[in-house]
């Protein structure tokens, strides 16, 4: 039997399971089941995912997430902010990191002015398909855009469930964001997220494609940097972006990543 100590963070009401691995691993991500019960909500700490904090040669450090199901996740935005901000409070202190995320390197700094607002670059974004009534694209995570007049009417996890189990994305699965149409800011998005397979509060990377899409919905021109302010139903997020040709680059997601509590449990 192992002790394991865990710390519980939130990033706009995105909650992961964080555990620390720079000095000894405890888990090593073969533990599906145990990983789904400490997700679990009623039977375990309850969390949209689980990270490991740890290290990796020419890195700061590596993010490895798990979804709630207890799997091998994508790249999560939210989890990336929130896993900075554990590295920093573990003594991890500087302008700037350098870390590994599934979806590959990534860089990310604190906000000198905001108290606990982390902001990380996300990855180009090249390739976006235009549907009829939808977008689709990976920002580290494959997300399906749609726009609705009224948000506040949806059934976010009905509609959002028969979206990711629809012919296309039965097998591999997609995100499904609901956007609001309106041309004002702040865009607000509601989230299926695959792996939890409900609504989350908040989805760093459906953030980040919902304001990708909203650019296009809307015809913005990109002749310099945009920042967008989000609003979902965890808090308010931000994202920058700059357009060269058709790639979407210095993309920034940017907001609060906060300690809800730790503990420890024998596992």
């Amino acid at each position: 039997m192992k002790r394991l100590h865990f710390y519980k963070y939130q990033g706009t009401g995105n909650d992961f399971i964080m555990i620390n691995q720079l000095e000894a691993a405890v888990l090593d991500g073969s533990e599906t089941a145990l990983i789904k019960r400490l997700c679990d909500r009623r039977f375990g700490i309850g969390a949209d995912g689980l990270i490991l904090l740890q290290p990796k040669e020419g890195y700061d450090f590596e993010m490895d997430y798990f979804n709630a199901d207890g799997r091998r996740g994508s790249m999560c935005g939210n989890g990336a902010r929130c896993t900075v901000a554990f590295a920093r409070s573990l003594g991890l202190e500087q302008s700037g990191y350098y870390f590994f995320a599934p979806d590959g390197p990534h860089r990310a700094r604190l906000s000198p002015e905001k108290e606990g607002w982390v902001e990380i670059e996300m990855s180009d974004v090249q390739e976006v398909e235009h549907g009829q009534g939808y977008f689709f694209m990976d920002t580290g995570s494959p997300h399906y855009v749609r726009f609705d007049e009224k948000l506040e009417d949806l059934n976010v996890e009905k509609e959002g469930r028969q979206i990711r189990y629809n012919e296309r994305f039965a097998a591999a699965g997609t995100n499904v964001n609901f956007a609001s149409a309106a041309p004002d800011f702040p865009l607000q998005v509601c989230t299926y997220e695959r792996g939890v397979e409900a609504e989350t509060l908040s989805c760093g990377t459906g953030v980040t494609a919902a304001a990708i899409a909203y650019t296009l919905q809307h015809q913005l021109t990109l002749k310099a940097a945009i920042s967008i302010p989000v609003k979902t139903k965890g808090g308010l997020l931000e994202v920058r972006m700059e357009k060269k040709e058709e790639k979407y680059c210095k993309i920034w997601l940017c907001g609060p990543a906060k300690e809800v509590f730790q503990g420890h449990l024998y596992i």
